[in-house]
């Protein structure tokens, strides 16, 4: 409990007193918790009937922004989930503006095994709501989702391909690897490489993240993180925080059971 306050102290004071934040880089469709790392998507998937809602924020430095997302997913069936991302990208003394919504289905084509991952195939799309300088006249693209649980940590494997609708941009090529960590019941440790060849044509972002969830309360997860750009510096750095949300809650099943006397 000591552990758990200190890091939370410590992820507070990081938001709280470093310099202003942001960067050119577009938000594109990202993953729910628990059901991923930051960016990085797990194969598991919400379960049918399950909604979740979640907000996050971000503060990015060299370039300075801020960015405000609002998620929401919901399970279609134990195996197929529908997602939603809407981010608000604002930077300093301008004003804010939407970026492009995205959209994700991800479909568990293989469960997990002894051996084996669970592997989910995932499409994309993004449509342009926002101003020109944050939007890439819309997007479609597809993915793979890779899973593999070895005692209390589960790894991740992503890889994904995004064509925009305009000649403006090239094609998006996105990679990522993530864990995380079982510490406790209630408690995770994050950890995730991203990298991206995005719409300029170069592999302009590789950055390693690392940070905390923590079980708040019965189906609020709270995560925060931090990002530091590993090639062109391009944000320095990024701050990040989240709450996720999954309702309904499951209720307990109650059994009348009966003695039968012979």
């Amino acid at each position: 409990m000591v552990m758990k306050r200190y890091l939370l102290f410590s992820f507070l004071a990081l938001f709280f007193f470093t310099g202003s934040a942001h960067a050119l880089d577009l938000e594109g469709v990202q993953p729910l918790a628990p059901y991923g790392v930051f960016s990085t998507f797990s194969a598991e998937s919400l379960p049918k009937g399950k909604f979740d809602v979640a907000f996050q924020f971000e503060k990015c430095r060299h370039p300075d922004f801020y960015r405000y997302t609002a998620q929401f997913g919901y399970g279609i069936s134990d195996s197929i989930e529908f997602g939603m991302t809407v981010p608000l990208h604002n930077e300093p003394h301008n004003t804010a503006s939407f970026e492009d919504i995205g959209f994700a289905l991800k479909y568990r084509f293989v469960d997990e095994g002894k051996y084996g991952p669970s592997v989910a195939f995932i499409l994309t799309a993004t449509a342009p709501v926002g101003s020109d300088e944050f939007s890439t006249e819309g997007s479609v693209g597809a993915g793979i989702a890779v899973t593999k649980k070895v005692g209390p940590v589960l790894g991740h494997v992503n890889v994904f391909y995004s064509k925009p609708f305009t000649d403006r941009f090239n094609d998006d090529i996105t990679f990522a690897g993530g864990i995380d960590f079982s510490a406790t019941h209630a408690f995770k440790i994050l950890g995730e490489l991203y990298g991206k060849k995005s719409y300029s044509g170069n592999v302009d972002r590789l950055e390693v993240r690392g940070g905390v969830r923590f079980l708040t309360t019965e189906n609020l997860f709270t995560t925060f993180g931090v990002g530091w750009d590993l090639k062109n510096r391009t944000p320095e750095y990024r701050l990040m925080f989240s709450v996720s949300y999954l309702f309904p809650s499951e209720k307990k099943k109650i059994k009348d059971i009966e003695e039968m006397e012979d």
